[in-house]
């Protein structure tokens, strides 16, 4: 049943009261959170098939799982798809974009790509204002097939990557030119070895040799800002990952780019949330994929959950919120991939809400004052406070589904196109 917008207005001028007891402006943490984009992941709606029109089956440790009818066939139904997942979201929200959703006429080598392959991307993401990122596509290849890329052993093969790369980082500039927002162009390898190597240094000399000249040309950061992401193992990558977190710390410090977190990229009791503080003494700048790991594997739809929390906490309590880039990364077909998408944007809306509605200056001050006795205390009062009341205002004020109003939207989407795809 859908909520009244005078029920939602009179349970949030309780909860403004409640918050401002504890010295919190709920119209202040709402209006920093109109101004935070999230980065949608396109390879969602697809399941990271792209439309390269390779034929060739997932590879590089991707894998996704579930064959819920009504995937996006073309780019056009992912971009149809895409805006519904939009609209559901309060805010004015971004694109990450990997580098086979190229759109072409005929087959392009990955080494070959060039902005007028994407340029129906800027047309529509201009059109409804969405800042767009990038990736190149390093998996799923002939080239790619043994699982080494920029670190091939290889330099015929090591080239053609840093040729795709250094293509895709002057996409990122093309986007950045157009939209006038700067295209964060990360690089993720598939890089490692299943079982123990006799060498772990040789492959990881070649991997800086390769980003080395894939970054040899300098871009304005105006439009495009380069990033690399590491991971503690994959599929046919348990044993040794070449672009491990320490490799990438020190690289991306010493040539001055983002640093990418994946919060399921490390082992599976560890997360990214207290990195987040030591990182932003040396990074001007990071990027965050917010996925959510189960067990070994990364890529399931992020849940409101501690973890989730303790990012958007970090990230608010850092006052990081310009200088963190935010996107989701993960891929399930088990379930309607607009839901997958919308349930995880939206936790993680919530979840920055609930942080940015927390009483900074009373817990350092316990905290402060050796007071961890009321330190502790607020913090769990906190969590049975009405963070839920201000969270349905704010989507109400943007004409955004309250609740499950959201569903109804979806399930109405997927009966008149999605079932209608095979």
């Amino acid at each position: 049943m859908t909520t009244s917008k005078s029920n939602i207005q009179s349970a949030y001028t309780l909860a403004k009261e409640r918050y401002a007891e504890l010295g919190v402006d709920t119209e202040k943490a709402l209006a920093q959170l109109a101004k935070i984009a999230i980065s949608l992941h396109c390879w969602q709606g697809d399941d990271v098939g792209g439309f390269e029109n390779s034929g060739g089956e997932l590879t590089g440790g991707i894998a996704a799982t579930g064959n819920y009818p009504g995937k996006a066939r073309t780019a056009e139904e992912l971009r149809k798809d895409l805006d519904v997942v939009y609209s559901l979201l309060p805010g004015s929200h971004r694109l990450n974009l990997h580098a086979i959703y190229l759109e072409s006429d005929s087959k392009v080598e990955r080494n070959a790509i060039e902005p007028k392959h994407f340029s129906a991307w800027k047309d529509w993401a201009k059109a409804n204002q969405h800042g767009v990122d990038f990736n190149p596509t390093c998996f799923s290849h002939p080239k790619s097939a043994d699982g080494f890329t920029l670190a091939h052993r290889d330099e015929d093969i090591r080239q053609f990557w840093v040729e795709h790369c250094i293509a895709s980082r002057k996409i990122g500039e093309y986007f950045g030119k157009e939209l006038g927002t700067p295209a964060v162009t990360n690089i993720w390898v598939p890089d490692g070895y299943k079982d123990s190597p006799a060498d772990r240094q040789s492959p990881r000399r070649l991997l800086q040799e390769s980003l080395d000249l894939i970054i040899a040309e300098k871009i304005d950061p105006r439009y495009n800002l380069d990033a690399v992401e590491p991971k503690l193992f994959g599929l046919g990558s348990e044993a040794y990952v070449v672009g491990s977190m320490e490799f990438y710390s020190a690289y991306s410090l010493t040539r001055k780019i983002l640093l990418t977190l994946d919060s399921g990229h490390f082992h599976p009791t560890e997360t990214i949330s207290d990195k987040i503080s030591a990182l932003l003494i040396y990074h001007d700048q990071l990027l965050l994929h917010v996925s959510r790991g189960v067990r070994w594997d990364s890529d399931h739809v992020v849940t409101f959950n501690d973890d989730t929390q303790a990012i958007a906490n970090e990230i608010v309590r850092n006052n990081a919120l310009e200088r963190i880039h935010i996107g989701l990364d993960y891929f399930d077909a088990s379930i309607n991939r607009i839901a997958a998408w919308t349930i995880a944007a939206r936790n993680t809306l919530r979840a920055l809400l609930v942080a940015l509605l927390e009483p900074q200056a009373q817990l350092r001050q316990y905290e402060l004052d050796g007071d961890f006795s009321s330190r502790l205390a607020l913090q769990e009062e906190l969590k049975s406070m009405p963070f839920s009341a201000v969270w349905d205002y704010y989507c109400s004020t943007k004409n955004i589904p309250v609740g499950m109003d959201f569903m109804k939207v979806i399930k109405d989407y997927e009966k008149k196109e999605l079932s209608k795809r095979s």
